[in-house]
């Protein structure tokens, strides 16, 4: 099978195709800039690039023959070195920006001290960064995946359309999601119905996260796994279909907020050890009131995705792409 470029694609295989192309072509175009470490932005656009590259790889697994070396595997290895320095880009910031201006100035003393050893910490994280993009790992990576867009090979399947097979290849993905055991962190089961309590305080949150933080954090992993899958398919479904990615996309986000919170958490507590709380007051209040005010912003979500209605109005949407 051929790609053509002068109908508009409808054959699985194109679809594979034109996925993996494009996300490849992202991830190399960033791929200098990263080496030379001179905008944190390109890192976060090189990462992204492999992540949708790793979904799209992963997602069509079952219709096309890939190098071992373009393995889902391989990439998940390469874009793990890539994810230390984008999380050090994002806690550096986010320390500088953020909180190190709203402290007074015997806590912004302490907290530069952590920055310094952060510092120290991302020096270390550019150069595995930089020689990971100069391993042999990676170059045959990159190689493997042009040598295939040069002469793609596919399994019987590829030449199904689309439309004929897309409810199949998402549906998967959305019952993980909606039967994720983090849907019920901090609510009550009750027999006929699932409770959400919105009168928690601060220290209710605080607890039930220092507790459960794992398994909502694992929500967030399952949410962006689903929407990388959807925004695969985007331009074959209509606005409602872009409604649920945008609200799936909020869930990782706030999810996302609440982990990186917690991260900060403990990274402090390993370089100021037991003192951090003493040292810092300000910067743990603020904290605290961070999390809170993303814990409650979840809850909203939460409620919206516990009703049987919502679930079945996302169900119908996937069911029916548009027509060609």
């Amino acid at each position: 099978m051929t790609v053509s470029t002068e109908h508009e694609v409808r054959l699985l295989g194109e679809y594979a195709y034109l996925a993996i192309k494009k996300h490849l072509k992202k991830t190399l175009k960033w791929e200098t800039q990263v080496k030379q470490d001179k905008d944190p932005e390109a890192l976060h656009q090189m990462r992204v690039g492999m992540r949708r590259l790793r979904t799209a790889i992963s997602r069509f697994d079952a219709f096309i023959n890939l190098p071992k070396s373009a393995s889902d595997r391989n990439i998940g290895k390469i874009a793990r070195r890539l994810g230390v320095l984008r999380d050090i880009d994002v806690l550096q910031e986010t320390l500088e920006n953020i909180y190190l201006p709203n402290l007074p100035p015997k806590e912004q003393k302490h907290l530069q001290v952590a920055l310094d050893t952060l510092i120290k910490q991302r020096k270390k994280a550019v150069l595995d960064v930089q020689a990971t993009l100069e391993n042999q790992r990676y170059k045959s990576l990159i190689k493997s995946l042009q040598e295939w867009l040069e002469a793609p090979q596919y399994q019987p399947l590829a030449s199904l359309t689309v439309e004929n097979v897309l409810p199949d290849l998402l549906l998967p993905e959305v019952s993980l999601f909606f039967l994720h055991p983090g849907w019920l962190v901090g609510t009550q089961v009750e027999v006929d119905k699932i409770v959400v309590p919105t009168d928690w305080k601060p220290a209710q949150v605080e607890q039930n996260l220092g507790s459960e933080g794992k398994i909502v954090h694992d929500l967030r992993k399952q949410a962006k796994r689903l929407r990388y899958q959807m925004e695969l398919f985007t331009q074959l479904y209509g606005e409602s279909y872009k409604t649920y990615i945008a609200e799936v996309k909020r869930i990782q986000e706030i999810l996302g907020s609440i982990q990186d919170s917690m991260v900060l958490d403990e990274w402090l507590l390993d370089i100021l050890k037991s003192g951090f709380k003493s040292k810092l007051p300000n910067l743990t209040n603020l904290l605290i009131e961070n999390r809170y005010q993303l814990w409650r912003e979840w809850q909203s979500l939460q409620i919206r995705y516990l009703e049987t209605e919502t679930k079945r109005g996302f169900h119908l949407t996937i069911l029916y792409p548009q027509s060609s």
